[in-house]
């Protein structure tokens, strides 16, 4: 296994870019250069060419993995439409492990085959779920585990619930947050969604193409609840136009003696309540800030937002490779994070609970009667 990696890096200029900095955070990886970009606006990549320091700049990807065989891709864009076809070509060149947006894909199917074209060429897969390398989610592991807040009852969140409420927040936000569920609470064994337009529920005139390349589309208002295997429920709801400031986009965990809240980030805004009523009006109980280094102890790390969260991904998914083992944020929980997703519309479209692993692996939206 060679010490020095050579990185290839797949954007879509006007078409999801180059993701939330999955270009840049090579520049920080000292045993990895970027020897090719990929973009198919000759604009934007002039622009990554240089920002970058590549020596190659390609409009085509599929090019640019044949003739420069990097070890390691940044399959970033935004956009959904393409990350299928440009995860499996990576695989099938011979790549030793990539990098992608979130989300993963827009149907169940898509996401089978990039796995499968990962399992086949032993290629390891992390996704962009910056939350989870958070040096303070190690910490907040430990609090549950130890009985912190008491034996864990439910799990609520929300996403940003801004104009992109209701159907894109899930998609596109909601990845964050349901992956955070099913890493802290295990995984889901059904889920009942109900998915709203203007106060009714969402039919098939009611579908349109999403925004990002997410394909079928409906909804401004969603509302989900998770029965977990370990008996815990989660819920996650979105309604559009009714984000706050600061926002809520988090996980909120309650137990039987207290609350444990956490947003999302590098660092994120983490509170413990040593409260069993939850209510600390009532009972004179004050939220405790939570560091990384426990609980009311003083933050010791800067908070270098999106990008060092990048850089903790890119570094666990080289030791993935060399140590052979999953990367921390891998393509199986991208995929139950789709799957959460997914899962909403098909239970709405059923007008019951979606049993896990769903059997229908198209978008849903595409069935309603």
């Amino acid at each position: 296994m060679p010490n020095n990696y050579r990185v290839g890096v797949i954007g879509s200029t006007g078409r999801g870019n180059y993701g939330h900095g999955l270009d840049r955070v090579w520049l920080d990886i000292p045993n990895a250069q970027i020897t090719a970009v990929a973009d198919d606006n000759k604009q934007g990549l002039a622009q990554a060419v240089k920002r970058l320091k590549a020596p190659n700049g390609y409009t085509d990807y599929r090019r640019m993995l044949d003739q420069t065989k990097p070890d390691l891709v940044s399959v970033a864009p935004r956009w959904l439409d393409q990350h299928r076809d440009m995860v499996v070509a990576a695989a099938e060149t011979g790549v030793k492990g990539i990098y992608l947006e979130k989300p993963m894909a827009r149907t169940l199917a898509e996401a089978e085959q990039m796995i499968t074209a990962c399992e086949k060429n032993n290629v390891k897969l992390a996704i962009a779920h910056q939350s989870r390398y958070s040096p303070k989610l190690p910490v907040i592991e430990e609090l549950l585990q130890a009985g912190e807040i008491g034996d864990i009852l439910e799990f609520r969140v929300r996403g940003k619930e801004d104009h992109r409420g209701g159907g894109e927040d899930l998609w596109v936000l909601g990845t964050h947050v349901l992956n955070l569920v099913h890493v802290l609470g295990g995984e889901p064994a059904w889920c009942f969604g109900q998915v709203y337009q203007d106060g009714q529920p969402v039919t098939a005139e009611d579908v349109y193409d999403g925004n990002e390349g997410i394909g079928p589309l409906a909804g401004d208002e969603v509302h989900a609840t998770y029965r977990l295997k370990n008996g815990q429920t989660a819920f996650f709801d979105s309604i559009r136009n009714m984000g706050s400031r600061p926002s809520r986009f988090g996980v909120t965990i309650y137990g039987s003696e207290g609350v444990l809240e956490l947003h999302m980030g590098y660092l994120p805004h983490v509170n413990l309540l040593r409260d069993p009523s939850w209510t600390p009006g009532r009972t004179g109980k004050q939220w405790i800030p939570v560091s990384s280094e426990g609980i009311g102890k003083p933050e010791p790390l800067q908070d270098g937002g999106l990008h060092a969260g990048n850089v903790l991904a890119v570094k666990d998914l080289i030791d993935a490779i060399e140590q052979d083992r999953q990367p921390d944020s891998n393509l199986y929980e991208a995929r139950m994070a789709t799957q959460m997703i997914v899962s909403v519309f098909e239970s709405h479209r059923l007008g019951q609970p979606a049993t896990y692993p769903l059997e229908n692996l198209q978008n849903p939206l595409t069935m309603l009667g």
